[in-house]
């Protein structure tokens, strides 16, 4: 699994969640990941320096290795 394109993806789910409100998007990125990426693409992601993420990536992606 290429991790640009992961990090692509993962910035594009953060931006159009952004609109919610910084709380309610992490929330609602970090189950989005949970439900619709496979396991192989959720290994990938939490091994991605988290400076390549926006904020609200960065901080769903710490959520879904905390609570895989």
């Amino acid at each position: 699994m290429d991790q640009g394109h992961l990090v692509h993806m993962a910035n594009q789910i953060a931006r159009n969640l952004a609109a919610q409100g910084e709380d309610a998007a992490v929330t609602m990125m970090a189950q989005h990941l949970k439900d619709f990426w496979d396991p192989r693409m959720k290994s990938a992601i939490l091994s991605v320096d988290p400076v390549k993420l926006d904020t609200i990536a960065a901080k769903a992606i710490a959520q879904l290795g905390a609570h895989p």
